[in-house]
């Protein structure tokens, strides 16, 4: 039997955020397709055979179940044992096949068919089928729907009393729109089964107060859980005040969330009697997974295998628990003692050892959450996964991430691009390339992990994502978030007692790029209530003042108190973001209170968050500004591209990954690095390869002179200064010159070669650029810009972005590198045209973009000039993946 490609399986998410797994049929599906046959009504059947037919002729189902994943492919959808929907496709033609669905009648309505259609349309694309049809009846509106609302381009014909219908599969804008809304509701959804459950079941608590399962029962009961709570114990009658009940069997209906303390070798066991009992997730606080080696990484992979394959979200292992403050709710199944107070800040932690911190860290503040999630080794429920339920989710104002790695770069890319639109997300993430991250975390490594570093910055602020170096300073910037409206500008006022405190407000702002618009207002040491809060009135006062820092210091004169009551009764009626440095003072933040009308006039609170240092208070509000400013502004559009052919760069990607192995890598050769670059719409100047000084000077004929000669050897490659360049080259004479000392440099450096050298018509005048991208393993698909030169790459002076580029990235990119002034008349230089290199920046962004094997494509130099840009060299690094994540269909990654 031919074996089907493995990347073809997925875990995805239904549209009531229930789970299923997605795979290629095989002959052993045979009795599953049979019952689901069997149980579907009569007219489900006509409308799928045409035909009556009770049970499906053992001719027809060998047929069905055997396929050759190439111009037969058919997948099926399966929860458990039970096969819930099928999909297939047959080629009729080189370019075209028919497709047609059959979905069980007990599971319409939850996307399968769309999700079947996806995952059909990238396989049909991989083995070179580009146009899908089918005939459907008339009365089967439920599939006509499922044609129609996949954001192609749909022809219908109606003939017989048959519709045929008739698409492209390359994914258009609005077909990609489409699964990424589906995503987002399915996902959505599901977090929200998580976090809103019902009923709780703990599995693993015992009777000793200082047990892991005794902690979690006790905590859920003190945060006042409202819905249903269940403890499963085999001999106890009640634990920590809960009864009790022997097994699952029990429970007089399913529980919605089971969370599991017991030890990891049982796990599995516990979570498929969850599975056969309708448990809807589940929370695995239990560690010795893949945090503590091969072993426990074989026992993660089956407990996720086996929830998803049954429909069931797991949190964890080695969590730390969750936790929902919302009055109807109040959910505390987690680790920590002690809950911060109902807020409006969600949490999510990837490091269960971290969960203790965050929650502490938020109640010594007074922060209140809305959510908090302890992802432990994130096997399942991801960051990502959280950012989809936050975006809409009415009680989080603000979204503070730590992260130790990102499983799925494309993705969360995407999700928070379009989540900071709406809301601020604050990240921690350390600074970790793929082979250094924590045990119990894997992400995909394609040989660029030397660019995730640098680029880190970069992508995250492009995506609205403010980053911050700690714990400490997320909590910091989130206090801002959570408390004061967003600044509207960069202007800054300052109010307060020390002289020498405002001076060091005034650097540290300055330093930050906020702009100190007024002098700032020193008042004397034994300040009175009275006189501060005049003051406080007149800078809120001021038009050119968006933001206001108000510090105190105590002395003899009025107390912290006073001066915090006087703060929170100006900061009440500015329109200004406000915080407070009150250095040296202990427990004032409790103070600072202010009451601002509420949506129907009534008041409401509004804190004024204050910070010890002149440096945190600065660096949160600068923080904040930055996120303001770029949330104001036009992040562009992504522009249609002409002269783009997927199918041709399909082709030329399959047929160079057919000739290596899972994880291999392989440069494209010359001829097909033109065609791919070609079906992007870009073209490299003219040049030959050579081998002989004969061959050389033909070529330089056909060319025409002047040329260039570049050795082709590796390490010579653009390096000028070692030998390996020559250009201006003029004539016969001065080419077997030149072609004679670059062999005499090859010879230098190998005695194996290559030889090659290629001849190349020379471009205009201009200065040289480098444009790279590929798929990094932490940051998705990256495309850089740089001016060439050791230099450039010695200092890094190299700008990143994540792809796909809108034309504002493209843009910034070029001019936000610090050499970018010698394209823009420095000290003389004329004045380049990098319109072009914008558009080369947009190409590369969307053939990366689209093909993840792309691992690096570097263009080196491409050359600007005062009208155009000249590409003279372009090299190309694929790479085999067994997992390749796309954003063409839906997945659980």
């Amino acid at each position: 039997m031919t074996h089907y490609p493995s990347h073809w399986e997925a875990d995805v998410v239904l549209r009531d955020g229930g789970t299923a797994h997605l795979r290629p049929i095989v002959p052993s599906d045979s009795d599953a397709l049979q019952r689901m046959h069997m149980s579907q009504s009569p007219e489900s059947v006509y409308l799928r055979f045409f035909a009556p037919m009770p049970q499906i002729p053992k001719k027809d189902l060998d047929r069905f179940v055997t396929v050759d994943y190439r111009d037969r492919v058919a997948f099926v959808l399966v929860v458990g044992d039970e096969v819930i929907g099928v999909g297939r496709f047959d080629r009729i033609d080189p370019e075209s096949a028919e497709v047609a669905f059959n979905i069980s009648d007990s599971h319409q309505g939850r996307g399968v068919g769309s999700i079947l259609l996806e995952h059909l349309a990238v396989a049909a694309r991989e083995v070179g089928i580009s146009i899908f049809t089918a005939e459907v009846l008339p009365q089967n509106r439920s599939m006509l729907q499922v044609f129609a609302a996949a954001g192609y381009e749909v022809s219908r014909e109606f003939e017989d009393g048959v519709v045929a219908v008739r698409f492209e599969i390359d994914p258009t804008d609005r077909a990609m729109q489409v699964i990424a809304s589906r995503e987002h509701r399915a996902e959505a959804l599901s977090v929200r089964s998580v976090l809103h459950p019902s009923s709780v079941v703990v599995i693993g608590a015992s009777r000793k107060r200082h047990s892991t399962g005794n902690l979690l029962v006790r905590n859920l009961t003190s945060a006042g859980f409202q819905g249903t709570l269940t403890v499963v114990h085999p001999e106890a009658e009640a634990i920590a005040g809960v009864q009790t009940v022997r097994s699952l069997d029990e429970l007089t209906e399913p529980a919605d969330l089971a969370v599991i303390a017991v030890p990891a070798a049982s796990v599995s066991g516990v979570v498929r009697d969850c599975a056969a009992h309708g448990v809807k997730a589940v929370v695995v606080i239990s560690s010795g997974f893949a945090e503590a080696g091969p072993e426990g990484t074989v026992l993660q992979r089956e407990v996720v295998a086996t929830a998803r394959s049954h429909g069931m979200r797991v949190v964890g292992p080695n969590s730390f628990g969750i936790a929902n403050t919302a009055e109807d709710v109040a959910l505390n199944s987690s680790l920590s003692p002690f809950l911060p107070e109902p807020g409006s800040l969600g949490l999510f932690s990837q490091s269960g050892a971290l969960g203790t911190a965050l929650l502490a860290r938020a109640t010594r503040l007074g922060l209140g959450i809305s959510t908090f999630v302890s992802a432990g080794n994130r096997a399942d429920l991801s960051g990502n996964d959280l950012l989809q339920y936050w975006e809409e989710d009415p009680a989080t104002k603000a979204v503070g991430l730590y992260l130790e790695s990102i499983g799925n770069p494309r993705k969360f890319s995407r999700i928070a691009r379009r989540v900071s639109r709406v809301k601020p997300v604050v990240v921690v993430k350390s600074d970790l390339t793929g082979q250094e991250l924590p045990p119990g975390h894997e992400v995909r490594l394609s040989g660029l992990e030397e660019r995730a570093g640098g680029a880190l910055d970069e992508v995250l602020a492009q995506s609205g994502i403010i980053r911050a170096d700690s714990i400490r300073q997320l909590f910091d910037i989130a206090q801002v978030l959570a408390s004061q409206p967003l600044p509207t500008g960069r202007r800054v006022g300052i109010v307060g007692n020390s002289a020498a405190m405002g001076t060091l407000l005034v650097q540290a702002a300055r330093a930050e790029g906020l702009v100190v618009s007024r002098d700032p207002v020193s008042l004397h040491p034994e300040v009175r209530a009275g006189e501060f809060g005049e003051a406080l009135e007149e800078m809120f006062g001021h038009d050119d003042v968006d933001s206001v820092i108000v510090s105190f210091t105590p002395s003899a004169g009025a107390s912290e108190q006073e001066i915090a009551e006087a703060l929170s009764e100006q900061a009440a009626q500015a329109r200004q973001t406000t915080i407070a440095c009150f250095s040296g003072v202990q427990g004032v933040r409790d103070e600072l209170t202010a009451f601002v009308p509420g949506a129907e006039g009534t008041p409401e609170s509004r804190t004024v968050p204050s910070y010890f240092g002149p440096e945190d208070a600065v660096t949160a509000l600068a923080r904040t500004t930055d996120y303001a400013m770029w949330r104001g502004e036009d992040h562009g559009n992504y522009p249609e591209l002409g002269n783009i052919d997927r199918r041709a760069a399909r082709e030329v990607i399959d047929e160079s990954l057919d000739a290596i192995g899972d994880g291999e890598a392989v440069v494209l050769t010359p001829s097909r690095t033109r065609k791919l670059l070609e079906a992007y719409g870009i073209s490299v100047l003219p040049h030959i390869t050579t081998s002989s000084v004969d061959e050389a000077l033909a070529a330089a004929e056909e060319l025409g002179y002047p040329v260039a000669l570049k050795a082709v050897h590796t390490r010579l490659r653009h390096r000028m200064e070692l030998g390996g360049v020559r250009l201006n080259i003029e004539s016969p004479e001065e080419l077997r010159d030149d072609y004679a000392q670059i062999r005499d440099v090859i010879d230098e450096f190998t005695t194996e070669g290559p030889y090659e050298i290629d001849v190349q018509r020379m471009a205009p005048p201009g200065t040289a650029c480098v444009v790279r991208g590929g798929e990094d393993p932490l940051l998705g698909p990256v495309v850089s810009f740089s001016l060439s030169g050791d230099t450039t790459e010695l200092v890094g002076d190299i700008a990143h972005r994540v792809a796909p580029l809108t034309d504002v990235d493209a843009a910034e990119m070029i001019r936000s590198v610090k050499a970018a002034p010698r394209l823009f008349g420095y000290k003389g230089l004329p004045v380049m045209n990098v319109a072009p290199i914008e558009e080369l920046l947009l190409r590369v962004s969307q053939l990366v973009d689209d093909f993840p094997a792309v691992a690096d494509i570097a263009i080196h130099p491409v050359v600007a000039t005062q009208t155009k840009a000249h590409v003279l060299s372009i090299r190309v690094v694929l790479r085999s993946s067994v997992d390749r994540i796309d954003s063409a269909r839906r997945r659980l990654a």
